[in-house]
């Protein structure tokens, strides 16, 4: 009962921390978001194929009615496709979108199309994603969720803060880590030592992981600097970022989860091995523990070189049919920085197998030969 009265104050403070932050950020965003309204698409007035430069693309004007931001309740007129860009959208009736309004040099007003409002799409998936893991999960469900939020919390309320500010990414990643992985490990698994065990493989994994992204960050010579957006951030916060220790930052935060997955699952079957045999050995331990993680091995490396191809889809798209041979290609940074990224990744779990293996074997050989 003292646990439980423990584990529901800190949830409650972790909680009223999450929303306090939620709150102010939302605040904040209204502030600044004065210029940017919302509406709703409620007559196509035109539609019909424009040439700009030789090129055909869509034109349309659209009658839209206003539901949020200084001109609520009043209709407005929009066209789309005065230019042939690359992301021209098609729109209809009912579709909401989000305006930008201003005036000209000759004090007439003028709204351009930022995007379409995807909202409720996102808060409906984010439910269904809640309630599948409770359902499932249940009380586990419940408190990963809770190590989620306080994942969160500290990435954004410290980490891109600090980062801001000027503080080394690499530094502040490191400081934070020590702080998320106990907690959420906690949280997620309880407190036992197959708990104690993932949290110090995963410590050293992540070790291993920084000091290998950071050899290969400077062999392959990354600035930082390979994306549009990356250049923004750049420019937006003038040049107080350090964009190399970003990737580095990039590396270490994307490696936790997996980590987490896979020194638990080790820790695990160790624990349940060392039960059941009988006489044992640490050799032999490790062993019969590692022919089970040779497979976690291939699963996990798996599933994450197939996560980055499908999150950099687009530009594997660069290597079909391009006149530009493979060598050239692969030497774009943008595209090495991809390459770095999944290759440390997967070599800190590689790592982290036989690390957690070798700490479970001996402590719960300890354990119960003591």
């Amino acid at each position: 009962m003292k646990k439980f009265l423990h584990f529901l104050i800190f949830s409650i403070l972790l909680f009223s921390c999450y929303f306090s932050f939620t709150t102010t950020s939302l605040a904040q965003s209204s502030k600044d978001a004065d210029q940017v309204i919302e509406a709703r698409v409620t007559e196509v007035l035109e539609e019909e194929q424009h040439q700009t430069l030789g090129s055909d693309h869509l034109y349309q004007k659209l009658k839209l009615h206003v539901y949020k931001g200084s001109l609520k309740d009043k209709e407005i007129i929009v066209t789309n496709g005065e230019l042939p860009l690359a992301n021209l959208q098609k729109y209809k009736v009912n579709d909401r979108l989000i305006i930008s309004c201003g005036q000209d040099l000759d004090g007439q007003d003028f709204f351009q199309i930022i995007d379409s409002v995807r909202r409720d799409s996102l808060l409906l998936l984010f439910i269904l994603f809640l309630a599948i893991t409770l359902v499932v999960a249940r009380f586990y469900g419940f408190s990963s969720l809770l190590a989620t939020a306080f994942s969160f919390l500290i990435i954004f309320k410290i980490i891109l803060p600090q980062i801001i500010k000027g503080t080394d990414p690499i530094l502040i990643s490191v400081i934070t880590s020590l702080i998320i992985i106990p907690v959420t490990f906690y949280l997620s698994h309880g407190f036992n030592l197959k708990t104690n065990v993932a949290i110090l493989s995963t410590f050293f994994a992540l070790l291993a992981t920084a000091l290998l992204a950071t050899v290969f960050v400077e062999l392959a010579k990354l600035t930082g600097l390979s994306s549009e957006e990356a250049a923004i951030v750049k420019s937006n916060f003038e040049n107080t970022i350090n964009m190399k220790g970003l990737i580095l930052s990039g590396i270490m935060l994307a490696s936790l989860g997996a980590l987490d997955d896979i020194t638990i699952a080790q820790a695990g079957i160790v624990a349940q091995l060392s039960q059941t045999m009988n006489e044992t050995s640490f050799i032999q331990l490790y062993k019969r523990a590692m022919a089970v993680g040779r497979d976690h091995i291939t699963s996990m490396v798996n599933t994450l070189i197939l996560v980055y191809t499908g999150a950099s889809l687009p530009l594997l798209l660069l290597f079909v049919d391009n006149p530009h041979p493979f060598a050239e290609i692969i030497n774009y940074e943008f595209i090495a920085e991809e390459v770095v990224r999944t290759l440390v990744a997967s070599i800190g779990l590689v790592l982290a197998v036989p690390l957690s293996t070798v700490l479970a074997s001996i402590f719960y050989l300890k354990r119960k030969n003591g």
